[in-house]
């Protein structure tokens, strides 16, 4: 997959792994759309793009309220190409499912499920037509939890797992149309999203540098993989256990619940 010059949206670009993704197709040539929040955080990706060879444009924007995907469309409406979209803003908001308000839940689901769904439908003719030659790229930011729920989390894995089901059922749909649909799987990566988490390597939350991290991804978009997973083999021996025997999963999480509950409870990102 040649992930050079690539024209495209990034969404969470402020910070992060998305500041991270536009730094190397900026790295690339590429010329990118910058959507978060917070204009600060988008203007530091800006230059940080641009000191590594690539141009954007900057869009702030709350995903979640009426109109963002079609402001985002219409940024984008006299672009020639659009070949990129990465689908990556997100939010999470941990603790006991009865003690999350609805507010939360609403807004995990909102930005982490229906955005993506609903930019991917507004811009996929555009992506289709891009795609005729070299390909164009949908990528997808998932979570490891979207392979092993765990505790604490399960309105966050439920967003993550749809999303996942999402890239899965997308790309055997656009089979055959250029377009290519990945799907990636951080797990607990080094970045200012997990500062108010307090989980560490003794309760199976060990965090992967976000340079490491990255360098995975490139690495397997650019062999073509679809279904890109970056957690370690510790957490991947996990991830098979949960396929093969998820009961005993459950039985090595249970003597350190109380602990975990303590140590994500305040984690939220909302």
């Amino acid at each position: 997959m040649d992930l050079t010059n690539r024209r495209g949206i990034i969404t969470g670009a402020g910070q992060g792994i998305g500041r991270a993704l536009a730094l190397e197709f900026g790295r690339r040539g590429g010329h990118l759309l910058l959507v978060g929040r917070q204009l600060p955080t988008l203007t530091e990706t800006a230059r940080l793009v641009a000191s590594a060879g690539g141009t954007t444009e900057i869009l702030v924007e709350d995903l979640t309220q009426p109109g963002a995907v079609e402001r985002i469309a219409q940024t984008v409406a006299s672009w020639s190409v659009v070949d990129l979209l990465v689908n990556n803003a997100g939010n999470v908001r941990a603790g006991r499912l009865e003690l999350i308000s609805d507010a939360d839940v609403h807004s995990m689901i909102n930005l982490n499920l229906t955005v993506p769904i609903l930019l991917t439908k507004t811009l996929l003719p555009t992506l289709r037509q891009s795609g005729k030659g070299r390909g164009s790229i949908l990528l997808n930011v998932a979570s490891g939890i979207a392979l092993v729920g765990m505790p604490f989390y399960s309105v966050y894995a439920a967003t993550k797992s749809g999303v996942a089901q999402f890239g899965e059922s997308l790309r055997r749909e656009l089979i055959g149309t250029g377009v290519h649909v990945a799907t990636v799987y951080p797990g607990a990566t080094d970045t200012a999203m997990m500062t108010s988490q307090n989980a560490g390597a003794e309760l199976g939350w060990g965090r992967r540098p976000l340079d490491d991290v990255i360098t995975d991804l490139i690495a397997a978009l650019e062999a073509g993989e679809h279904e890109i997973n970056t957690a370690p083999e510790g957490r991947r021996a996990m991830q098979q256990l949960n396929i093969t025997d998820p009961m005993a999963v459950d039985a090595a999480l249970a003597p350190d619940l109380e602990a975990l509950e303590l140590a994500v409870r305040d984690h939220r990102s909302i």
